[in-house]
């Protein structure tokens, strides 16, 4: 990249991809047979970004070329999918220290455990406000959103 060229997703987000097949090359085969709330943070953390990446691009894109826009939203919703259900599975995971598990409804109840365990919490219900303004219930819960557009 010269210095007179601005950085470009292409730059990297090829990146993005080869330090997550590092960290599963590295980490997986010999790490804890369970994952850790520190590693569910940071996947649903990276998930929530590439959340936000592909909702810019699928609103951007959907005003010029419909067709494009459409497996762009259901790729977002799915991303937020998987998110939620990451985030389902940190509060699901043995607390570090006491081996804890925590009560399903403890995230609902708002501050399910405090800092810094919060902040999962923070980062979820910010993006699912986004999600709440640019998704109906019926895209979330649908078994098929790869919508056809000819």
């Amino acid at each position: 990249m010269s210095r007179t060229t601005s950085p470009t997703a292409e730059d990297f987000v090829p990146f993005a991809t080869a330090a997550l097949d590092f960290h599963r090359a590295l980490n997986l085969p010999g790490g804890p047979l369970v994952t850790t709330r520190a590693e569910l943070d940071a996947l649903h953390s990276h998930l929530v970004s590439l959340h936000g990446l592909l909702d810019a691009h699928a609103v951007r894109v959907e005003q010029f070329v419909p067709a494009e826009g459409d497996p762009l939203r259901a790729a977002r919703t799915r991303i937020w999918q998987a998110a939620d259900h990451v985030h389902a599975a940190y509060h699901a995971a043995p607390r570090p220290g006491s081996g804890e598990v925590p009560s399903r409804e403890a995230c609902q109840a708002g501050l399910p455990e405090g800092a810094p365990e919060l902040t999962i919490c923070q980062r979820h219900q910010r993006t699912a406000h986004l999600v709440r303004r640019r998704t109906t219930p019926a895209d979330l819960h649908a078994p098929f959103t790869g919508l056809v557009r000819r």
